[in-house]
């Protein structure tokens, strides 16, 4: 039934070779190059056939970039289990040290402060944008501020131009 099968397919279709599946269930496929019924010549290609084949709920990193480049064809040979083993190993390593460079600088930092080698961040005091009309005031209230009881008439003149 199988070989019915696959010469109906190359007759009426699409032939694919199964070239991989990840770690996450996707499987990859090799289209080779071939002629159509009707001679027209249809270029090869590759594709993932996603374990969750629903748009909405793909996120980043539901293809591995090794996958992700053999389908783009910025590398020839589909990637081996190793490599992918490897290269996994590789990023846990790499946000170890990561990890520690941070605790070092953080570490590091505060004893600057505590030496004073370095001034502490200014707190800021001010709240809001400073494009806002309540910029720089400590609390917003619905009470009309004025100067009424301390104005006084002719305090103030502008600068005549001579």
């Amino acid at each position: 039934m199988s070989r019915i099968a696959g010469v109906l397919r190359r007759t009426f279709g699409v032939v694919r070779e199964h070239v991989g599946t990840d770690h996450l269930g996707n499987k990859y496929y090799s289209i080779p190059e071939q002629k159509t019924w009707t001679g027209r010549l249809v270029r090869a290609k590759r594709m993932v056939v996603a374990a969750n084949p629903t748009e909405y709920e793909y996120t980043e990193g539901s293809i591995p970039i090794e996958w992700d480049a053999w389908i783009r064809g910025r590398r020839k040979e589909p990637p081996s289990i190793e490599e992918l083993l490897k290269n996994v190993s590789y990023r846990e390593q790499i946000k170890l040290k990561a990890k520690e460079v941070e605790e070092k600088d953080l570490a590091l930092q505060a004893k600057e402060y505590e030496e004073g080698l370095v001034a502490t961040p200014a707190k800021t005091v001010a709240k809001g944008h400073a494009a806002a009309t309540s910029f720089g005031k400590q609390e917003i209230t619905e009470e009309p501020t004025s100067t009424g009881n301390t104005f006084q008439p002719g305090s103030w003149m502008p600068t005549s131009k001579k």
